[in-house]
């Protein structure tokens, strides 16, 4: 027996508007919606495609009551595919994202930010092809 990692869940204030950040941040689409509930993802799941193989999670944002008050325990971690770090951060940034400290210190080879409603994620090395 086995399970799929199929979907990661974000309690959120504001389903739509976290959707629609976090679509431009990946280039996701969404792909499901229903009262307070938005899901995102960059394929459409089918139950045959989920049972071959393992395939990306999606996203689903589900609106709650109450806010955000301590730190993420578990979080995204972003790599820019076609440009530097700090180019993605300043496009995070122009996008609603912040910059944030949770205690990482300096020196860290990746940046702390949180999206809209204050969830942490990490911006880490860029990933596009290096130039010569």
């Amino acid at each position: 027996m086995t399970s799929r990692f199929t979907e990661l869940i974000v309690d959120c204030h504001d389903p739509e508007a976290l959707a629609a950040f976090w679509c431009e941040v990946l280039d996701f689409k969404v792909i499901d919606r229903s009262e307070g509930r938005v899901e995102i993802g960059s394929w459409v799941p089918t139950v045959e495609d989920v049972r071959a193989r393992q395939m990306p999670p999606t996203l689903q944002f589900i609106r709650v009551p109450e806010g955000k008050t301590v730190k993420n325990r578990l979080h995204l971690d972003v790599s820019p595919v076609d440009g530097s770090t700090e180019d993605e951060v300043t496009r995070l940034l122009a996008l609603g994202a912040t910059t944030t400290d949770v205690g990482q210190g300096s020196g860290r080879n990746w940046v702390v930010m949180a999206d809209p409603e204050g969830n942490e994620f990490d911006v880490l090395r860029s990933l596009a092809p290096q130039r010569n």
